[in-house]
C-alpha cells in the first residue's frame, strides 16, 4: 500500500467510518472515482481516490475462500463511507469469481450483518 501503513486507522465498528448509519452512504466529494485493486502479493485490497490511497482491506486466502481480517482507512478519508464501499466492492468481486469469504474484521462483520444480500458470498460469519 502506498504511504506508511502506520498512518492507517483500523476500524473496529461501523460508527467509525459512517457515523453508525447506512453503511453504504457516501458523502465524499470525489468518492465516485474510488478504485479498488487487489494487491495479492501483500494480501490486501486497496481503495484509491484520485490516485491517492484511501483505505485497505487485509485478507488471507485459503483455496477459494478469503478471510477478511482488517479494514483500515487513512484519517483524511474517514467518515465518508469508503470502507463500506471497499467491502461491498470486494464482496461483489468475490461473487463474480465464485469465491466465498469469512469475516473476522469487526467493521466488515457489521457491514455484512447490515447487508444480507451478501449472504451467498459469506461463510462462518458470527
Amino acid at each position: 500500500m502506498a504511504g506508511n501503513p502506520a498512518e492507517m486507522i483500523t476500524l473496529t465498528s461501523a460508527e467509525q467510518d459512517v457515523g453508525g448509519s447506512n453503511l453504504l452512504g457516501v458523502n465524499a466529494s470525489g468518492a465516485e472515482d474510488l478504485v479498488i485493486t487487489n494487491n495479492s502479493a501483500l494480501g490486501i485490497y486497496e481503495a484509491t481516490i484520485a490516485g491517492r490511497t484511501a483505505a485497505g482491506l487485509v485478507y488471507s486466502q485459503v483455496g477459494n475462500r478469503l478471510v477478511l481480517l482488517a479494514t483500515s482507512v487513512l484519517p483524511e478519508f474517514r467518515g465518508k463511507g469508503i470502507a463500506a464501499r471497499l467491502i461491498g466492492g470486494v464482496l461483489d468481486e468475490l461473487r463474480r469469481q465464485g469465491k466465498t469469504a469469512s469475516v473476522t474484521c469487526p467493521f466488515a462483520t457489521a457491514f455484512v450483518h447490515a447487508h444480507p444480500e451478501y449472504a451467498d458470498v459469506l461463510k462462518d460469519v458470527s
